[in-house]
């Protein structure tokens, strides 16, 4: 029998995670979580939301495992931490189509989406997002909350820290070391080191603001 979780967001990005889910075939979805009073008790891509952080509460029956489907890094990192303190365990979801290879650690509550590659000796921590078509090369190093958006690449022993956002299309050359809580913007080839708290765009990619 498969066990049953629950996911906490409902939007395009909670989509692509059920689907995920779904295709795993290891898992089945209890209910969905969401704040936005709005949506309690509509149904959502076939799966009933129960309302926010209260209703879970109060819910006796409730999955004791679950994932965070929520985009923003910020957002995911509270409502997660949130889900540890009430004892609910993050599975991880790994879509059937992406490419893993050998020594690829994978933290908890980390999504990785279809015709992703992860690359020998990589680690990825928890509740990271590995987006569409993202490509990770060997030895890189994953802090936790990032999220690589869809096409992003990193080549080989890059480092990114933890809350960094990759955008869609950026490349990353090898052996560079990416901040925390950096933006990297679309389509941007980053050829140097980016510290801290920056936003980076432009080939080659340069400080836009911090």
């Amino acid at each position: 029998m498969k066990e049953k979780i629950l996911i906490y967001g409902a939007s395009g990005h909670a989509k692509v995670v059920i689907d995920i889910i779904e295709k795993q075939g290891i898992f089945t979805v209890e209910f969905l979580v969401d704040d936005d009073p709005v949506l309690k008790g509509k149904n959502f891509f076939g799966y009933r939301i129960i309302g926010g952080k209260a209703d879970l509460l109060a819910t006796t029956d409730a999955p004791g495992k679950g994932i965070v489907a929520i985009g923003s890094n910020v957002a995911r990192r509270k409502v997660s931490a949130w889900l540890v303190e009430q004892g609910i365990e993050r599975i991880t979801a790994v879509h059937p189509s992406a490419q893993i290879s050998r020594g690829v650690k994978i933290g908890n509550g980390t999504v990785i989406m279809a015709g992703v590659s992860i690359n020998a000796d990589t680690v990825i921590g928890d509740d990271v997002i590995v987006n569409t078509r993202a490509s990770v090369d060997h030895d890189c190093c994953i802090a936790d909350y990032v999220h690589l958006a869809p096409g992003s690449t990193l080549c080989g022993a890059v480092s990114v820290g933890t809350g960094t956002l990759v955008a869609a299309g950026a490349t990353v050359i090898p052996n560079l070391t990416i901040g925390e809580n950096v933006i990297v913007g679309a389509g941007a080839v980053v050829i140097r080191d980016v510290p801290d708290s920056v936003v980076v765009v432009g080939n080659p990619a340069k400080v836009n603001r911090r």
